[in-house]
């Protein structure tokens, strides 16, 4: 039996809001789902779910999406995405690499 993954409501409306985002802009171009489907070498259907708001397309072909339709990622322009990354990255490099988790000792010595 296949396993069926449940996302937290926050997650489900972030999905539904970015392809509600793609659907419009899509429009605003004057593009049909198959044109898009087409630029990013995938199916009508496949955008269909990503314009609907569906969890499960893969993660890279919503921002392609939204990349190619226009739509602002991270608040940022398409060319300032690369600074931003580096300074995300930055900001990682400077946090531990693992994180471990230590147990806490109650003192229960009465």
């Amino acid at each position: 039996m296949k396993k069926v993954r449940a996302f937290l409501p926050p997650t489900e409306q972030a999905a539904a809001a970015l392809g509600a985002q793609i659907a419009a802009a899509r429009k605003e171009l004057g593009w049909t789902q198959s044109q898009l489907a087409e630029r990013l070498g995938t199916t009508r259907h496949l955008v269909s779910r990503v314009e609907s708001g569906s969890t499960s397309p893969s993660l890279g072909l919503v921002l392609e999406a939204a990349i190619l339709c226009g739509v602002l990622l991270f608040g940022r322009e398409r060319d300032e995405l690369r600074s931003f990354a580096l300074s995300q990255q930055d900001r990682a490099a400077l946090l531990p690499a693992r994180v471990r988790h230590r147990p806490v000792e109650i003192p229960n010595d009465f």
